[in-house]
């Protein structure tokens, strides 16, 4: 799977938890969580979703590298790399 399957998976996901945002119009650099204006719940659910969705484990220790959808398409496309 590539960055641009990725990338629209994980927004896919977003659209999900937050169906108010535009997620085509998300900066792929902007701290996410402001971006989305989403919580810690929101964003666990979006977490578990993709998870559930690539089948790729993501412990709670990386949750800090998923804090924009660049660093979360880099990361997931490196853990399916793998």
């Amino acid at each position: 799977m590539n960055a641009t399957e990725v990338k629209a998976i994980v927004l896919e996901e977003l659209g999900k938890i937050a169906p108010e945002a535009d997620c085509a119009a998300l900066d792929p650099q902007a701290p996410l969580r402001d971006e989305m204006d989403i919580d810690s719940m929101d964003f666990l659910n979006f977490v578990i979703a993709i998870d559930e969705r690539l089948q790729v484990a993501i412990p709670e220790s990386d949750y800090g590298k998923l804090d924009s959808i660049a660093n979360i398409v880099g990361y997931l496309t490196a853990k399916i790399a793998q």
